[in-house]
């Protein structure tokens, strides 16, 4: 295969896009085909249908998990790639899906020309990336990497009470344990950034040289319902002041550490949630992000440093660490491969980190990893207005097509 230049077919892939994006369809042109749904399932028998008529052999692992595989002349560890085909409630039409349409173009492309890879080429569908339905996200693949055990997995619910083994076998995709994926040569995904950077600065395609780390607390502040036209302000234990107070000081704290340190409380349930009663209960998320461990060091001693500074007030204030995940590096080889390969088809590029979190951080933890960006008008997703142009879905796709084509020279 050395020495072959090849592109992919725009139009195809465009409208290999507008069918996976039948499957969930909003009437905003949004998607809402969460994991283990009739719409996943749809979607899933799609992707399996076109990969077969291919000639490539479709199995799924214990975890609902889809690998389409390409084989190669030589064997060995073979090349992934994907990404997935879930979406959260009313998202959009590009975020996880490209990535598989990618793989299936790259195979595509191959195939049509009648090339005989090297290595095995396995285009792969993870299950419940998001975490829309089934908590926490990313799961398959965080059961692939031992992050995450599979019993414990299986029992999450959704809000229907529905477990998440009980969905998988109701689409028919639980399949053997000894499907799962267990090596691989690369692994390459193509996803939307999500993000405004790129389309800022004009430039086409992402090279991501990490996944930032992360941290999510939840504070509980209890304090005492009262009337709120008769308790004297003096004589309140009002949660919600106090909440107030504390995000307030995490604000400020957090906002010296560093430029790109970014934080979000995106959750608050206030109780009882009544205008006429003093808050007696605050319950709220504080979730941190930053590439630089040091850095997210120090967040969480800010955490407890406020904390402590709150303990002595007329409110009770507790702190519990819900999750924490380490920034996770990419492969040196895989990126530079990459970046070559924008630059052999003379489109810009930049190296990134990535603020979200992907299957192919937890993959990296086995499998040599690298994922693309493409830009995101206006750096909106997970809504329905989320939109790339078929222009950079098709160079990211030539990209990983070009970086394709080198791994199987070397």
């Amino acid at each position: 295969m050395e020495g072959q230049k090849l592109l992919i077919n725009g139009k195809r892939l465009r409208e290999t896009l507008e069918k996976f994006a039948e499957f969930g369809k909003t009437e905003n042109n949004g998607v809402s085909r969460l994991s283990l749904t009739e719409e996943d399932r749809m979607a899933r028998e799609y992707l399996r249908e076109s990969c077969e008529e291919l000639g490539l052999s479709v199995t799924y692992d214990d975890l609902g998990n889809m690998y389409a595989t390409l084989e190669g002349t030589e064997g060995g560890p073979p090349i992934l790639i994907g990404s997935h085909l879930d979406s959260v409630k009313r998202g959009g039409r590009f975020d996880g899906v490209l990535g598989v349409a990618a793989g299936l173009e790259v195979v595509r492309t191959i195939v049509e020309n009648d090339l005989k890879p090297r290595f095995p080429i396995i285009i792969v569908n993870f299950t419940n990336e998001e975490g829309a339905r089934f908590e926490p996200s990313m799961m398959a693949s965080g059961i692939l990497s031992g992050k995450f055990d599979k019993e414990v997995m299986f029992q999450k619910k959704d809000v229907n009470g529905i477990t998440f083994g009980e969905a998988l076998k109701k689409i028919g995709y639980d399949g053997e344990e000894s499907e799962r994926l267990k090596e691989g040569k690369a692994f390459l995904e193509l996803h939307i950034e999500q993000g405004p950077i790129l389309e800022l600065e004009s430039i086409s395609i992402g090279i991501v040289g990490c996944v930032v780390g992360m941290v999510c607390y939840e504070w509980t502040i209890k304090g005492e319902a009262d009337h709120a036209g008769t308790t004297p302000m003096t004589m309140r234990k009002d949660a919600l002041f106090t909440a107030n107070d504390i995000i307030t000081a995490i604000r400020e704290q957090l906002g010296e550490l560093d430029a790109e340190l970014v934080y979000t409380m995106g959750r608050m349930n206030v109780h009882p949630n009544i205008h006429t009663v003093i808050p007696d209960s605050v319950i709220f998320s504080l979730e941190a992000r930053h590439k630089d461990p040091a850095v997210m060091a120090k967040v969480e001693e800010v955490i407890k440093q406020v904390h402590e500074s709150f303990s002595g007030h007329d409110c009770k204030v507790e702190i519990n660490k819900l999750w924490g995940r380490d920034t996770v590096m990419f492969d040196d080889k895989l990126c530079d491969t990459l970046e070559k390969a924008a630059q052999t088809l003379g489109v810009s590029s930049k190296q990134m980190v990535s603020g979200a979190g992907h299957d192919a951080q937890f993959i990296a933890s086995y499998i040599p990893t690298a994922m693309v960006f493409v830009p995101s008008e206006n750096g909106k997703s997970h809504t329905e207005v989320e939109q790339t142009s078929w222009e950079e879905c098709e160079n990211g796709v030539n990209v990983l097509l070009e970086a394709v084509m080198e791994l199987q020279a070397n």
